[in-house]
């Protein structure tokens, strides 16, 4: 594997970890999220870095297959740019919806390293 996707993949997963540790131990509960602005502002960050280097690996080599890939960098453009407009209810959706597939993709195409 390219030593850059390698690395960008390596963020992803950092910043999905991340996001996990703000629950360590907690129950995930919406109305917590929507009432604790340090957590939501630290999940968009994470975000955006997810999005910023699945972002990289899509241009570095279009033919990468991860799932969802435009989707994210969409999310994370929206973030950045239209922050005005995300909801809680997407960003929650995402946390509990989607980073947990992601996670187990990422972690699953780290582990078959150099097998493409």
């Amino acid at each position: 594997m390219d030593i850059e996707i390698k690395t960008w993949l390596y963020d992803v997963l950092q910043s999905i970890n991340e996001i996990e540790s703000y629950y360590d131990g907690k129950q995930k509960l919406f109305e917590e999220y929507v009432a604790d602005i340090k957590t939501k502002r630290a999940i968009e960050r994470d975000l955006e870095i997810i999005g910023e280097a699945v972002n990289r690996i899509s241009k570095k080599n279009p033919d990468f297959k991860l799932n969802n890939a435009d989707k994210i960098v969409g999310t994370r453009n929206r973030i950045i740019h239209g922050y005005d407009k995300i909801s809680d209810e997407l960003i929650w959706s995402i946390v509990i919806n989607h980073i947990p597939k992601l996670k187990e993709e990422v972690s699953l195409l780290l582990s078959e390293g150099d097998c493409f």
